[in-house]
């Protein structure tokens, strides 16, 4: 129950957001979001020419799907994973209530970034292909959270240009890790970029103990080095070989908060044959050589066997 009050209370923030910021040419200070306000029932209109979220914060909507017709109501998350031919007609709309909704497009290179740097298993990776390309569910109170925060920033000016990526991001990670996740993945697998580079990315966290050359991973995916290079760094933003680097140091760290006793072995076990290597890139990453995590991994077992 806590969570109805905390989504319709997040809903009448978002309505009272919309009416204040709502233009005729619907476009808003922050890139990607469009606000729109309609106060009659209106004829189909063409749906928008890309990618998108779209989110009906009061009224309603009849949305023409190939021969479906949708009602969509307050509450209610759209995500189109392609530019499908969609119609809507908003109803239900009067001066005194108006039809009141938000448009964020979604790219598909930020939507294979986030999926690639996610930690592992966070993303599922056995989405099915026949995926609707068009999906409706209730927003999630975390989702309408993030958008109203994102919308308040349109009356924060000072700070809009440093938080707007932020909630851009945790609204796609949102969207990316619930209910609509299959058809947004699909958005992300839309950049040309991706499918390659998802590849390599499995690759290297299946094999991240063993040494690689970069050449030997761009003839496994079909690129040239240099196109590997340039598309892995775009998607990831590191290297394959700092990326190799960073799970080797991430699961380093697991197994030493398991085993803090052992921080040569553990170092052999992830790919490391140079003890001082280990700890040098430890130390980089971390901010403390393993040694040093290892006793503050023990410590607390002192503690409670003492």
């Amino acid at each position: 129950m806590s969570a109805n009050r905390s989504a319709t209370m997040l809903l009448e923030e978002l309505c009272e957001l919309l009416a204040r910021h709502a233009r005729d040419d619907t476009t808003t200070a922050i890139a990607d979001l469009l606000i729109g306000r309609e106060e009659a029932d209106m004829p189909p209109l063409p749906s928008m020419p890309w990618t998108h979220m779209t989110l009906i914060a009061q009224g309603a909507k009849h949305l023409a799907y190939g021969e479906q017709i949708h009602d969509y109501r307050a509450g209610q998350c759209l995500v189109a994973s392609v530019a499908v031919p969609l119609k809507c007609q908003f109803i239900e709309a009067t001066p005194e209530r108006p039809v009141l909704g938000l448009c964020l497009r979604i790219h598909p290179a930020e939507v294979a970034e986030m999926i690639v740097q996610a930690p592992r298993g966070a993303v599922p990776d056995n989405d099915d292909i026949a995926t609707p390309a068009v999906v409706f569910a209730d927003a999630s109170a975390e989702l309408l959270d993030a958008t109203v925060r994102l919308v308040r920033l349109l009356d924060e000016p000072r700070d809009r240009e440093v938080l707007t990526p932020l909630v851009k991001r945790e609204i796609l990670w949102r969207l990316i890790t619930g209910e609509y996740g299959p058809t947004v993945r699909q958005i992300g697998l839309s950049d040309p970029r991706f499918s390659p580079i998802a590849e390599a990315v499995q690759w290297i966290r299946r094999h991240y103990r063993e040494p690689f050359r970069v050449d030997e991973l761009a003839e496994r995916i079909g690129m040239s080095p240099s196109a590997l290079h340039r598309n892995f760094q775009a998607v990831t933003r590191t290297t394959p070989i700092q990326f190799q680097k960073t799970i080797r140091l991430h699961e380093a760290r697991l197994l030493l908060a398991a085993n803090p006793t052992d921080v040569a072995r553990i170092g052999y076990l992830v790919g490391y044959d140079s003890p001082s290597q280990f700890s040098r890139e430890y130390r980089r990453l971390f901010g403390a050589p393993p040694s040093q995590d290892a006793v503050r991994f023990e410590a607390p077992r002192t503690g409670e066997t003492g």
